[in-house]
């Protein structure tokens, strides 16, 4: 294990910052007792984050392989958004989060030498540790030494400042690029643009199967996010009456994302009424209509940084309409559709072609389609999709969309197998000025999500604690509200 350098540049501050004294520099620098980390021990990810570089390390003997974890954002002026590294660096690593940072596979006979390139704990014979805005640890919190990463994650750790010298030399070399501007110049002529692209499409199949270790967290993600749509519903009472009714609710659910995780997965999408027809509606700035639905669509992070994903689309009186029942019954069965599709060697696009069948043969039942259900599932029509759109799900993990880098003929194009874990989640969404619609059925947005894992003889629902069909909503709804 390498020593830590001194500071080699200037610590971040800012113009209101006050000046500091030789005398006071010397003085603060001096005078400190030990303080390791208690009880220290290896994270429980660092066995199977192991097992996937050298997965990696198989696909691509004798090329250095380079993957940053990311840069800190500001979010304004010297102060910048929380940071979460990118999801293939938390997945090769078992989840270290230290900005900067980088991993190197280094190839040897045989395999690949990894080691983390890091920034360690401000040292305390220097300035960083009381001056630093964006480093030092008295203003943004302690990171662990070099020896303690290495326990963490049982890998071999080298200071940040040491980088460029592992860059070096004539080693075919594959780089996560995009995430870190100086290891994309450092890489140079020994990466080309087209091993590169190869190397996104690795990084993003290596993450299409989870192993035990990534259901669990995931399941822990879907636990918390079952808690927190409970804390939203108890809520309603207080967020009907307030004039951003949807921020009231985004809030309650962010606090149980907080307390009992990292964050939120990604922005909760609270969508009353016809906001419900915005795919992705995050300004939740409207006030809440008893008469309406409430779209909610949200999942807790863990602090692995793997993330739920579910929606469910709640009557805010706590009953549905009659209207209303009838667009839910429809998604519910073509939800349900979706799901019956599960199995391991199903197509990825199978469980899609069900549930808009179901929406399909829904829509031409009503009299809503200009042409016959069969017509308009033809691929070279289409027309039903002006009222469902996109997609019925995709694989998730530690990104919201997980594996997004793979190839189309392995994740689309794919076919299911045991441990992929992935969302089923067909709309219906009918926009508050279609005139191809009765007026009683516009401005109604209709969205059910659950996540679902692979197993060998099918699909099991991960999100079954909270319930689905219209009957027990509005029964689960009352028990909340009055307890």
């Amino acid at each position: 294990m390498t020593t830590t350098p001194q500071q080699s540049t200037p610590p971040q501050t800012a113009s209101h910052d006050l000046p500091v004294s030789a005398k006071l520099s010397e003085y603060i620098t001096t005078g400190w007792a030990p303080s390791p980390l208690p009880e220290l021990r290896p994270a429980e990810s660092a066995p199977w984050a192991a097992k996937r570089r050298d997965a990696l390390s198989a696909r691509f003997p004798g090329e250095r392989l380079v993957v940053p974890a990311g840069l800190l954002k500001p979010r304004v002026n010297d102060v910048d958004h929380r940071f979460r590294p990118n999801s293939a660096y938390a997945h090769l690593t078992g989840g270290e989060q230290t900005p900067e940072a980088v991993l190197v596979l280094e190839p040897h006979p045989g395999g690949h030498h990894a080691t983390l390139f890091l920034r360690p704990r401000s040292p305390r014979d220097t300035d960083e540790f009381f001056r630093d805005r964006r480093y030092g640890e008295f203003w943004t919190g302690r990171r662990p030494t070099l020896d303690e990463s290495a326990t963490l994650w049982g890998l071999a750790c080298e200071h940040i400042d040491r980088l460029g010298d592992a860059l070096g030399g004539f080693v075919p070399t594959r780089v996560l690029r995009g995430q870190d501007p100086t290891v994309d110049r450092g890489v140079g002529a020994h990466a080309s643009p087209a091993a590169d692209t190869e190397f996104v499409a690795a990084l993003g199949e290596l993450r299409l199967v989870k192993d035990p270790w990534e259901v669990e967290q995931l399941q822990l993600a879907v636990d918390i996010t079952t808690a927190a749509f409970e804390d939203t519903v108890r809520a309603l009472p207080a967020a009907l009456r307030h004039v951003r009714g949807e921020r009231w609710l985004e809030g309650v659910f962010g606090l149980r994302a907080r307390a009992e995780g990292n964050a939120v997965g990604y922005e909760s999408i609270v969508a009353s009424g016809a906001h419900a027809c915005v795919l992705h509606w995050i300004r939740n700035d409207g006030r809440l209509n008893p008469d309406e639905l409430l779209l909610l669509d949200a999942g807790v992070e863990t602090d692995t940084l793997y993330t739920a994903d579910i929606t469910r689309t709640l009557p805010l009186s706590g009953r549905f309409s009659s209207v209303q029942r009838d667009v839910y019954q429809l998604e519910l069965a073509a939800q349900q559709a979706g799901i019956d599709a599960l199995r391991p060697g199903a197509r990825f696009r199978d469980f899609h072609l069900a549930a808009m069948r179901v929406i399909a043969e829904g829509l031409a039942d009503w009299g809503v389609l200009p042409c016959s259900a069969e017509q308009a599932l033809d691929p070279e029509d289409g027309r039903y999709r002006r009222y469902t759109l996109c997609s019925s799900g995709h694989m998730l993990g530690l990104d919201l969309h997980d594996c997004a880098g793979a190839r189309t003929e392995t994740y689309l194009d794919g076919v299911l197998e045991a441990g992929q874990v992935l969302t089923v989640e067909p709309g219906i969404y009918l926009q508050p000025d279609d005139l191809t619609l009765p007026k009683e059925l516009r401005g109604i947005g209709v969205r059910i999500e659950d996540d679902l894992v692979i197993t060998e003889d099918g699909a099991r629902l991960m999100s079954s604690a909270l319930p689905r069909d219209p009957d027990a909503i509005e029964s689960w709804m009352a028990a909340l509200m009055e307890g």
